[in-house]
């Protein structure tokens, strides 16, 4: 089980760190398809790389896993809002929803 714990610690991390790093340009549209700000779209990108990055630190120490994969899934759960408010089709609100899982799964798992 822990190591399943673990596999998706990473997975989210490079999940996040994958769309924010390589796939800037389809961040961009999404924010401003979404109308929010370039302030907006700047916290939650320096957010979600820290918190991808704690979930990593998570491996070694995991009591900084909880509150990370938490307000992760809250991020998580903020996209499926924007996703359902913008009217986008499933498959662009599926990985959010694959990565809100995972969070949840971490988080639950964290506590046990």
């Amino acid at each position: 089980m822990e190591e399943l714990v673990i596999l998706a610690q990473v997975a989210v991390a490079l999940a996040v760190a994958f769309v924010w790093i390589f796939r800037f340009h389809n961040v961009r549209k999404e924010f401003n398809q979404f109308g929010l700000s370039l302030t907006t779209r700047s916290f939650v990108g320096a957010a979600k790389v820290s918190l991808a990055t704690l979930l990593v630190v998570g491996i070694w120490h995991p009591s900084l896993v909880l509150i990370p994969a938490i307000l992760m899934g809250a991020f998580m759960i903020g996209a499926q809002y924007f996703h359902f408010k913008a009217s986008n089709p499933f498959s662009q609100r599926f990985p959010s929803l694959v990565l809100l899982a995972l969070c949840g799964f971490i988080a639950i798992s964290s506590i046990l």
